[in-house]
């Protein structure tokens, strides 16, 4: 098996890996692992966001997406 050195980490990420393995019972280290072979090689058989996004039509105008706001309602 390789080694993965990762350097200059943000202290907040540090911190934020060490409670999530200590909930999770591992080490720093097992925990790390655990989420570069989740991220990397799970397949959720779907597109990414990015092409999902991607595959949307381009139509319409900006403005059709404003909400009017002069519509009337009802104050008690």
């Amino acid at each position: 098996m390789k080694q993965l050195i990762v350097r200059n980490i943000e202290d907040e990420v540090v911190r934020a890996l060490k409670i999530q393995a200590a909930r999770r019972g591992r080490s720093m280290e097992a925990e790390h692992r655990e989420i570069l072979r989740d991220t990397l090689l799970s397949s959720t058989g779907g597109p990414s966001f990015k092409d999902w996004m991607g595959s949307m039509p381009d139509v319409g105008d900006d403005e059709d997406l404003i909400a009017p706001r002069d519509l009337p309602h009802d104050v008690e």
